[in-house]
């Protein structure tokens, strides 16, 4: 696709004209805000377009096909974290803050064990992500099928479909940064500097998920002021919007300046590698494409250069500049791919438009014909690396693409094995201190352990080590994820009592790893916990 089809007049007789310049109030009719000036049009009949049923459908749709496969294989590690912070209820973890381990709490409460009703949050998050997708598309001008296009774009993109799979953080951070991009866009689109009191109250949630949305406003602020529109930064809402982001926010922040600010060692060992998802920096731009569809990359590109390029998009550039300036940061400050990725549906949104105008040109039953095809073969794509479409058995090539998959295979499995262990123990030793190397296996062991008869489990890793330790006594204790020789220094008598497996006989982070059986702690728990307690 030619790029000069980007930065073109839009096809709307009142697109580019009616772009004021940089800084300035545009002068194109439209609704006026409180304390705002009167906006012109963005795109292509954004006011009078419709929402394009299809629209409708698909998030519905999305939303559908992840509740039916919620149940296939099992937990994620971080659902069986969430579950056991659900019941040591803070205002923030060292990891992240309370909104997910609440939500997962309650799904339990409703539904003891059920998978199906745990995920439902994220499903519904995720269908709220494509028709937001589609708003945007609307709010750029997009017409319907180019709506359509848009929605379905982010309908089939792993990062959609996996998070709406997973009850995880990252599923309403993609949502809430899909949500503020959509009231910034008709904030700019309305000239109602009202919504930017929404934008802040969005945020300010979504930053008692996790903190991510706190560079997304940062980086607003900072793309404002240098490629405008800078009439915003003199405007109240704005900045009262800020306040009460600041106010939402204000509990975590309080919790953290308390406890040390434990997130920021969680980021430092993440930007370390010591994260199973962790990535180099260079991987983050190129990993996008994956998170979106490598075949439906060009859409999002296409909306990047539109945003920084197109006359009739002139207000809306700053978030162009925003992506780049947050792809910098992250990579930089050694974040994951995903981080990223909040972003990606306002960029598929205003790619929508000029990617449509496309189809039409030259051949255009061609051109349909095989971006009928692509959209396809996406769908295919992102149903296998996203959901457990295969048997678990099969999974291992998807693991190899999507790791994360593998995280929700086999922890009935690693908990039948610690319980052989501890029936290891020989009689009238008590019962046996069960201890975790990870969040992982200490919530696999407290959600699968008491049907086997296993008390409680103990780690130092991130919000764990916060409820520990165990009572000072001597006893036994059975290890999982040590090495003899990493426990020498803090457990005494330590041997193999069996490795970990997992029937579907997928090659996991937890597969092969040992579990030992300990006469005891070298010293009493209270003076050994400090040495076991890990972030990352």
């Amino acid at each position: 696709m030619a790029l000069n089809a980007v930065t073109s007049a839009e096809s709307d007789p009142h697109g580019s004209a009616h772009a004021g310049p940089t800084g300035a109030g545009p002068t194109g009719a439209g609704p006026t805000g409180t304390g705002s000036t009167r906006a012109g049009p963005i795109g292509t009949g954004s006011a009078g377009t419709p929402l394009a049923r299809g629209v409708l459908v698909v998030a519905a749709g999305v939303a559908a096909v992840l509740v039916a496969s919620a149940s296939r294989y099992g937990y994620h590690r971080d659902e069986l974290y969430f579950l056991a912070a659900g019941h040591h209820p803070a205002w923030s973890y060292d990891d992240q803050g309370p909104l997910t381990p609440l939500v997962a709490r309650a799904m339990d409460a409703i539904a003891p064990g059920s998978l199906t009703v745990l995920r439902l949050p994220s499903a519904l998050a995720a269908g709220l992500t494509v028709l937001l997708t589609g708003l945007l598309a609307r709010e750029l001008g997009a017409r319907g099928r180019a709506q359509l296009l848009a929605a379905t774009t982010a309908a089939v993109a792993v990062i959609v479909l996996f998070t709406g799979h997973t009850l995880s953080t990252a599923t309403f951070d993609l949502l809430v940064w899909t949500a503020a991009s959509w009231l910034v866009v008709r904030a700019q689109r309305t000239g109602d500097d009202r919504l930017w009191l929404l934008v802040g109250t969005v945020l300010g949630v979504g930053l008692l998920n996790k903190p991510l949305p706190a560079f997304l406003a940062a980086g607003l602020v900072v793309t404002i002021a240098v490629a405008g529109p800078r009439r915003l930064l003199a405007s109240g809402c704005l900045w009262t919007g800020a306040v009460i982001m600041i106010a939402l926010w204000s509990p975590w922040l309080v919790w953290q300046a308390g406890h040390g600010w434990p997130q920021l060692a969680v980021s430092r060992s993440i930007a370390a590698g010591n994260s199973a998802s962790s990535q180099p920096w260079w991987q983050i731009l190129p990993f996008q494409a994956l998170l979106a569809g490598p075949l439906l990359a060009p859409v999002w590109i296409v909306g990047l250069v539109r945003l920084l390029r197109a006359p009739a998009l002139r207000r809306l550039r700053f978030l162009g500049w925003t992506y780049l300036l947050l792809a910098v940061v992250f990579m930089a400050t050694g974040g994951k791919s995903y981080y990223l990725a909040g972003l990606l549906p306002v960029l598929i949104a205003a790619g929508a438009a000029p990617v449509d105008a496309w189809l039409d040109r030259g051949r255009p039953h061609v051109r349909r014909a095989v971006t009928a095809v692509v959209v396809a073969l996406s769908a295919v794509a992102g149903l296998l690396i996203g959901l457990p479409v295969l048997p678990a058995s099969n999974a291992g090539p998807i693991v190899a693409m999507n790791a994360d998959v593998g995280e929700t295979i086999g922890w009935p499995d690693l908990v039948r094995t610690v319980a052989q262990v501890a029936r290891q123990v020989p009689p009238g030793r008590g019962t046996p201190v069960i201890l975790a190397r990870n969040y992982g296996e200490a919530g696999a062991v407290d959600r699968y352990g008491p049907a086997l008869g296993l008390p409680a489990a103990y780690s130092g890793h991130n919000a764990f080590g916060d409820w520990g330790p165990p009572p000072d006594r001597d006893g036994p204790v059975v290890a999982i994820g040590f090495r003899p020789s990493s426990a020498a220094p803090f457990l005494r008598g330590c041997r193999v009592g069996a490795y970990v497996d997992n029937s579907a006989g997928v090659d996991n982070d937890e597969r092969g790893k040992p579990v030992l059986i300990c006469d005891g702690p070298v010293r009493p728990w209270s003076r050994e916990w400090p040495s076991l307690r890990h972030l990352g």
